[in-house]
């Protein structure tokens, strides 16, 4: 497992925008699954929306790229500094996540070469699939 201390060190997110808490299974180069809990005080859910708070898709994808993140900067301990996003295909977004929800994060990578990464994600609460894609991204060190 790995904690959000631990997560913190490998990712260069932080508070607001540090969306994964905890990863909870890890294969190198091939797997992870995260956790994100979903709490009220989100900074998001006073705009999205009064009176119905629902995270939004955008920020349910983040976390899976997040995760990703972790994936790809745990698999290669050497390497340090940004993930950046190049592209996003095949989004869904099935059912709303609501405070109190638990979102589990499972990506498994399809390619990987160099500092280009591509996974398929999937977010689920309880056995509910919430959200997927797929993610390109590209790590870039400092």
């Amino acid at each position: 497992m790995i904690d959000i201390n631990e997560i913190m060190q490998l990712m260069p997110h932080s508070y607001p925008f540090l969306l994964v808490d905890r990863i909870i299974e890890f294969e190198p180069a091939k797997r992870v699954v995260g956790i994100k809990n979903v709490t009220f005080n989100e900074p998001f859910f006073t705009g999205h929306f009064p009176g119905r708070p629902i995270m939004p898709g955008v920020l349910i994808v983040e976390a899976l790229a997040q995760t990703g993140g972790v994936l790809a900067f745990k698999s290669f301990p050497d390497k340090k500094g940004l993930v950046f996003f190049t592209g996003i295909d095949d989004a869904r977004f099935r059912k709303p996540v609501i405070p109190g929800d638990q979102i589990k994060l499972v990506l498994e990578v399809v390619k990987h070469r160099r500092e280009i990464w591509v996974f398929e994600g999937k977010a689920y609460v309880d056995n509910d699939i919430v959200a997927e894609a797929r993610i390109m991204a590209m790590l870039k060190q400092e």
